[in-house]
């Protein structure tokens, strides 16, 4: 056995005769690999379907398409672990516009029933009730 020189710097992961200990190779742990220079980040896989989601969630009735767009879109962002604040918009916009569109169903729906029952209790003609003019074909 031989004494190591002290003036000779010693890699500490190895013996005094530049053996390996047991399972030491004297190298660090392998990370990630870096990604290579001007190399883009990957592309969000659901970017495209937020976008589009947001879009259509401003169209009234298309605002069911863009929901579901939306929620397809975030889900596949979050599946490769990226955020998509865009499909998210266009969940709460078309969740929005939505709503909007079957209140304003219902109401129309309940204002031709008014209609349609005034005119079958007063026949065809135009008529003044209650200071609304009908005009009843």
């Amino acid at each position: 056995m031989t004494t190591p020189d002290p003036n000779v710097p010693q890699n500490p992961s190895t013996g005094p005769d530049g053996s390996h200990p047991a399972g030491a190779q004297g190298s660090y742990p392998a990370g990630p690999p870096a990604p290579a220079y001007g190399q883009p980040p990957a592309e969000n896989p659901g970017k495209t379907m937020g976008i589009v989601g947001l879009v259509l969630g401003f169209l009234g009735p298309l605002s069911l398409v863009g929901l579901i767009l939306s929620i397809v879109g975030l889900r596949k962002s979050k599946k490769v672990g990226q955020s998509n604040g865009v499909a998210v918009a266009g969940i709460i916009v078309s969740s929005l516009m939505l709503v909007g569109v079957i209140i304003g169903s219902i109401a129309l729906g309940l204002g031709v029933a008014h209609v349609l029952e005034v005119c079958n209790d007063l026949g065809p003609g135009t008529h003044i009730e209650n200071g609304v003019t009908y005009t009843c074909g």
